[in-house]
């Protein structure tokens, strides 16, 4: 199997939304073309998606943060790999697209953070080098109009 990566565009809006249902959050394609889009405008992001067989294979959305009490790093905010293309490589090569980012280069870290009950994907993870730093909880609250 032939695994190209290259940068998301538009065009590849339907396929991320399918594969982002795989990860367990639905969404349809006229939200998913925005959140793209919005995304492509931002230069402190990336987006790479891989291709096997002529299809998106998967995906994954890195960005620059910087943040006062531990400085910078890039964070992996999502990567979904299709069920069927599952332990090809596709997301070791992925995960590697996002460390060679420039950005990534610059700061010298890539962190990620993962669900509690997804432990492929811990294994998956450790297996590239990453090691646990700690766990925590996430809390969110809506603002704007009550």
């Amino acid at each position: 199997m032939n695994i190209v990566l290259r940068p998301m565009t538009l065009a590849d809006t339907d396929a991320v939304c399918l594969l982002t249902g795989q990860l367990g959050y639905p969404s349809d394609t006229s939200a998913m073309q925005q959140r793209i889009a919005a995304v492509l405008d931002h230069p402190d992001h990336c987006l790479y998606v891989a291709m096997a067989d002529e299809r998106v294979a998967g995906w994954i959305h890195g960005f620059y943060s910087l943040t006062l009490e531990s400085g910078s790093f890039v964070a992996i905010a999502g990567l979904v790999v299709d069920e069927r293309y599952r332990r090809s490589g596709i997301g070791s090569a992925l995960v590697q697209a996002v460390a060679d980012w420039p950005e990534a280069r610059r700061c010298g870290r890539v962190r990620v953070r993962c669900n509690a009950v997804r432990g492929e994907t811990h294994r998956f993870y450790r297996a590239l080098g990453f090691r646990e730093v700690k766990e925590q909880k996430v809390f969110d609250r809506a603002v704007g109009a009550s």
